[in-house]
């Protein structure tokens, strides 16, 4: 999981959000965590990843069935082009959302053959590029020790230099996601992406009830426009809370510390967060925490 990223208060500066009504739907039968799913309605977006709880690829029903359940939402998270994800969810999404795509790998093989994925996706989509909202090139490489700020400019320049080259239709933001604090501690990523993409998580902080999440985000996104200056954007591109696992200090999952989080979250920041996650995430190891696997919004996968 990562660490959630926002867009910096202010209407103005709010990347791609139009301010967002927010009703709550009722409770969607059969998911433990209604309350939760009414909670994040009233987010930007949401993450999703299109595997089954055994890390099989989810067909395109599968993965329609699941965006059929995220028309509240309008942007969805992808993280890397396999599984044919990309044409599965721009075969779904409605005419009001858009997708933010990502590519895993930062070094130059994995940036352009995911671009090569990417583009042969959204050309033989019906809406073609106007369905993209920003391209992610890699997600808290920095944060996990396996990149430096320097590896993140060169992956990100050679994603621009790939799609100038190629002749591509996109025009949209490119950047790199990597958490807030790595962002906070690595100042130069500030100037490398289009606007600042960033992951926060109260749980990871252990200090913040749930209640208070939203307060502590904004916090947050200050330290943040107080290092990288307020001249760029700032998008939470991921921020929850978990169900199940460790309590780290005063956090404790749970499903009803979840709805509470998301709810101070959307509430304080709901137009400027990508709330984290659809489903738990079984294909993940549990993590030091035992937290990995349990994120899901809409608690378990159906297989």
């Amino acid at each position: 999981s990562g660490s959630g990223s926002s867009v910096s208060s202010g209407s103005s500066s709010v990347v791609g959000a139009a301010s967002i009504s927010g009703t709550p739907t009722s409770p969607r039968t059969g998911t433990v965590n209604g309350g939760s799913i009414s909670a994040a309605d009233g987010s930007l977006g949401i993450t999703y990843s299109p595997y089954t709880k055994s890390d099989a690829c989810k067909s395109a029903s599968e993965v329609a069935s699941d965006i059929a359940k995220l028309s509240n939402f309008k942007i969805i998270r992808l993280y890397s082009t396999d599984c044919s994800g990309i044409e599965n969810v721009l075969a779904a999404i409605n005419s009001n959302q858009q997708v933010f795509l990502g590519i895993w790998g930062i070094d130059s093989g994995s940036v352009t053959s995911g671009l090569q994925d990417i583009t042969t996706a959204v050309e033989g989509s019906s809406r073609g590029w106007g369905a993209v909202h920003t391209i992610a090139i890699g997600n808290e490489r920095v944060n996990d020790g396996a990149a430096t700020p320097s590896d993140i400019q060169s992956a990100i320049n050679t994603a621009k230099s790939w799609l100038k080259s190629n002749g591509s239709g996109y025009t949209g933001p490119i950047v790199s996601v990597d958490t807030l604090v790595a962002v906070v501690s690595n100042p130069s990523l500030c100037s490398y992406s289009d606007y600042i993409a960033v992951n926060s998580h109260p749980y990871w902080d252990g200090g913040v009830q749930p209640s208070n999440s939203g307060p502590w985000l904004v916090d947050q996104i200050n330290n943040l426009k107080s290092v990288c200056g307020s001249s760029k954007p700032i998008m939470i591109t991921e921020t929850g809370w978990p169900t199940k696992g460790d309590t780290n200090g005063v956090c404790v999952p749970s499903v009803a510390n979840q709805e509470a989080a998301l709810q101070s979250i959307v509430s304080t920041l709901g137009n400027q967060v990508i709330a984290f996650t659809m489903y738990n995430d079984y294909w993940k190891s549990p993590g030091s925490m035992g937290v990995e696997q349990y994120w899901g919004i809409f608690g378990d996968p159906s297989e």
